[in-house]
């Protein structure tokens, strides 16, 4: 019998091969597909002899060897490209037992308290009310007669005017073709009690003034003094007769730019209060550009309005 042969008498193994006990100082083997491994990898067996390596393996299946590079749009490259899975969380989260995304902190209104949620739902119903309000008033201004505007006339001009008149000059067929000047004089009282009237105040030159040069100029310096003055014509006849309450709304109004100016002015010392002032209107007529057959003459008119008593309320330079 052959060294090799195996005992008659064991058992056979997988394949129908007969398989002996293993004999001491021989190498045993095993036949592929058993399923057995010699020792475990990082351990050595006892069959491994100093010098001898392990056997090297190669394919994508061996430990540590680089598979082949999967091309751009395969399935592989679409593996990589997915949502990491509960494994690749970050340390804190894996740590936590949560596996998934961390809530989106709160923005905006919803960042606020329930108490400051509630004042800001509050001031912007405010804020609501009163534009639909405005606009209300607006629009019974410039609507025709109705039940409400004759109904509510006083409340509806006192809202409106002076500062949110509306017209339609600009689409007039004959605009406005007139240059004119607002200037004002007042009768300064002293200390003493001594009364002495001063010279002319050219309102519309310091509003010329501060809009030349100026890319972005106020509202006020450009419209207030010539809505004032075109307020006041409409709402007083030829000879300074207030219409209604909106003719002495239109003379209040004019009255208290005249004493704002005349104050920037210092035209009452610390010591004076201005008593009276006294406004003028000068109109001239734009000159026709020299091919139009259109004659107009171009001498200035005055418009001379009464005198009117500061109240005690404004004397002093200001309105307080």
């Amino acid at each position: 019998m052959d060294a090799y042969d195996g005992d008659p008498g064991a058992p056979a193994g997988p394949g129908g091969r007969t398989t002996s006990p293993p004999v001491p100082g021989q190498r045993h083997e095993t036949t592929a597909g058993s399923g057995e491994r010699a020792g475990t990898a990082g351990e050595a067996g006892p069959e491994q002899t100093a010098g001898q390596g392990r056997p090297e393996t190669t394919g994508p299946e061996a430990p540590g060897a680089a598979g082949p590079v999967p091309r751009y749009g395969t399935a592989a490259a679409e593996a990589t490209d997915a949502e990491p899975g509960p494994e690749t969380l970050p340390a804190e989260a894996a740590g936590s037992g949560r596996t998934g995304r961390q809530p989106v902190p709160a923005t905006g209104l919803a960042a606020l308290s329930p108490r400051f949620r509630a004042v800001a739902a509050v001031a912007a119903v405010a804020v609501a009310v009163v534009a639909c309000v405005h606009l209300g008033m607006v629009f019974l201004s410039v609507a025709p007669a109705n039940t409400l505007s004759k109904r509510h006339g006083d409340a509806v001009d006192a809202w409106v005017y002076p500062e949110f008149e509306q017209n339609w000059k600009l689409f007039a067929p004959n605009p406005l073709q007139q240059n004119i000047t607002v200037q004002v004089r007042a009768q300064v009282r002293s200390a003493a009690g001594e009364t002495f009237t001063t010279g002319w105040y050219d309102l519309s030159a310091q509003d010329g003034r501060d809009i030349r040069g100026n890319l972005l100029p106020s509202h006020t310096q450009q419209n207030e003094l010539r809505r004032a003055v075109d307020f006041y014509a409409g709402t007083h006849d030829g000879a300074n007769r207030p219409a209604g309450l909106r003719g002495e709304l239109s003379q209040a109004y004019l009255r208290r730019i005249a004493v704002l100016r005349l104050e920037r002015e210092h035209a009452a010392k610390p010591q004076e209060e201005l008593a009276r002032i006294q406004v003028r209107i000068r109109s001239a007529a734009v000159a026709p550009p020299p091919w139009s057959e259109e004659k107009a003459s171009t001498e200035p008119v005055d418009r001379l309005l009464p005198w009117w008593t500061v109240p005690a309320g404004e004397a002093g330079g200001g309105v307080r």
